[in-house]
């Protein structure tokens, strides 16, 4: 078999049985590095134009950012002028500090010290691997002749950066492919760089420790960050940084367990771009983050700006399913989860815990509107189809008719296929409930009590001739009911009657909702009116219309017209 599992090995877990990670909890976010226009431009199948890299810079910036990688400049001569793009037009704000990436050779070392000319403050990022397969198969180099690399690399980009003081310098240095790395020798290789570098006197330096290749599960590389930050020298005065990549597809669960284990800084991407499967995704972990009531330090009120700009830098489109970002994330098509969004929303009251059904954050936390929460399809259900009523026109409806009208636009769905928009539902509604016909238009009424209780007086049919109808009764329903049932001989059994005041600002202020029997046939209706009396006897007439026919009958009785 062509697929074999055979060929696999299982990757070897960390040896641990102190492991402290577990219980931790994160409370404040980590140091943030985004990595979008060197990481994620060199994985591009078009890289990034200047403009295209400038806008990128710039909204990386907006979003809080205060530590950006532009490139590697060494290694690219676009990336070499970006570079200087920004120092020589002064772009770049006093509180970021722009990162380069360099491999650990002296004549790339000496070009990104050229690039970075000028800057005020500045990342000096050197790498070189350190895994096992890439001492024996691809550098053919035993442990020390990596560790001299990594030494080497050190010490140049010490000796450099003091001919230039003017600048604020930080070291980086990387373990490449830390994760398939002996941890004995990635802590022996970081241990002789921070020997060179000094923290412990005063020169900021950062330990970067990436999935260059996500290798196994997030708990077996948070175990690798723990073990390296308790066995390394100089922990105190070293930040421990992560980068990982998204091969499992786990590279922020990764991250966040890293940041649990103790690590310090996270790099990664805005939406993930990366090579192969991505790098861990920075609108996620922060997303996250600020779903538990942490603040992420960065502002990504803009989702959409933010997906706009990602997507016409990288020419590559959002999922519409990506977390918290993707067109459809906050958008409900089942009929339980509508119906429960719906109910938690009436519930909830401004200045509240968010606390709603099926959505993790409030959608206008990210600038989505409330509109694109509950949308309809022929999966969705009664909540949904009267959330969409009541949101876009203020029309609230009774269990029952919820019930009996999302068949209706069920059945629409099914036919035509796909969502269901919020003009077709309510036309839908109007057509099936709303919708008067002229010969049993409500004209007048008189209602007034005497000994035998209601007495109703009501004019109802077209204007040149309406039909006059009196009666009695309990109640107002009961009296029109009853004056119908004389006039037309049917038998009337009303089995849900509800009325409903709507909010100020609408040309109708009530609405009434009818179901009943008539001559063994079931019908619902309902009415807007000025009143709800008006809308109740509507929506009685409207009812009575589908059993008997919406005709006005002629023939059963003789007609009274008005002022006969």
């Amino acid at each position: 078999m062509a697929f074999d599992h055979r060929k696999y090995v299982a990757f070897k877990p960390v040896a641990k049985t102190d492991r402290r990670w577990p219980d931790k909890v994160i409370e404040t976010a980590p140091t943030w590095c985004a990595v979008d226009l060197r990481d994620g431009n060199q994985a591009l199948v078009k890289p990034m134009s200047v403009a295209q890299k400038t806008r990128m810079f710039e909204l990386l910036v907006k979003l809080g950012f205060k530590e950006i990688e532009i490139g590697f400049p060494a290694a690219s001569q676009p990336d070499f002028d970006f570079c200087r793009k920004l120092i020589e037009e002064d772009r770049i704000p006093e509180d970021v500090k722009i990162q380069v990436l360099t491999q650990a050779r002296p004549e790339l070392i000496e070009r990104t010290y050229e690039a970075l000319a000028g800057a005020r403050k500045a990342i000096v990022h050197v790498y070189n691997s350190t895994s096992t397969v890439q001492r024996e198969q691809v550098f053919g180099l035993d442990r020390d002749g990596i560790r001299d690399i990594a030494v080497n690399g050190a010490k140049l980009v010490r000796d450099i950066a003091a001919r230039h003081p003017e600048t604020e310098w930080t070291f980086q240095y990387s373990p490449e492919s830390f994760t398939g790395t002996e941890l004995d020798f990635a802590a022996e290789v970081i241990d002789a760089v921070s020997e060179v570098w000094r923290p412990e006197e005063g020169q900021p330096m950062i330990i970067n420790l990436p999935a260059t290749v996500e290798m196994a599960t997030p708990n077996v590389f948070a175990d690798q960050i723990e073990w390296i930050c308790d066995n390394i020298k100089r922990r105190e005065h070293i930040s421990i940084s992560v980068h990982t990549h998204n091969d499992r597809g786990c590279a922020v669960a990764a991250a966040e367990l890293a940041v649990m284990a103790g690590a310090d800084r996270v790099e990664g991407t805005l939406m993930g771009n990366g090579e192969r499967t991505g790098n861990m995704d920075l609108v996620t972990m922060a997303m996250n983050l600020y779903s538990q009531g942490i603040d992420p330090t960065l502002d990504l009120s803009g989702m959409a700006e933010i997906t706009e700009v990602v997507e016409a830098c990288t020419e590559i489109s959002t999922h519409p399913r990506h977390p918290y970002a993707g067109e459809l994330v906050f958008t409900a098509f089942s009929g339980s989860h509508q119906d429960a969004i719906r109910k938690c929303l009436a519930r909830r009251k401004d200045g509240e815990i968010w606390n709603v059904a099926y959505l993790p954050i409030d959608p206008f936390d990210v600038g989505r509107r409330y509109e694109e929460v509950v949308r309809i399809n022929s999966q969705s259900g009664k909540g949904g189809v009267a959330y969409v009523l009541e949101r876009d026109y203020n029309i609230s409806l009774p269990r029952w008719l919820q019930i009996e009208f999302s068949k209706v636009v069920q059945r629409e769905a099914e036919t035509n296929g796909g969502e269901i928009d919020s003009l077709t539902i309510h036309r839908l509604f109007e057509d099936r409930y709303l919708k008067v016909h002229a010969d049993w238009a409500l004209r007048s009424y008189d209602l007034h009590r005497d000994e035998e209780g209601v007495h109703a007086e009501v004019s109802v049919g077209r204007d040149a001739s309406p039909v006059r109808l009196d009666g009695h009764g309990l109640g107002a329903v009961e009296a029109v009911s009853e004056a119908l049932e004389k006039r037309f001989g049917i038998s009337i059994a009303v089995e849900a009657y509800d009325e409903f005041a709507l909010g100020e600002g609408t040309n109708a202020n009530a609405l009434a909702c009818i179901r009943l029997t008539a001559s063994g046939r079931h019908c619902s209706a309902a009415a807007l009116a000025e009143d709800t009396t008006s809308a109740t006897l509507q929506a009685l007439f409207s009812a009575v219309a589908q059993a008997v026919g919406v005709d006005m009958p002629k023939k059963e009785v003789e007609v009274e017209t008005a002022g006969a």
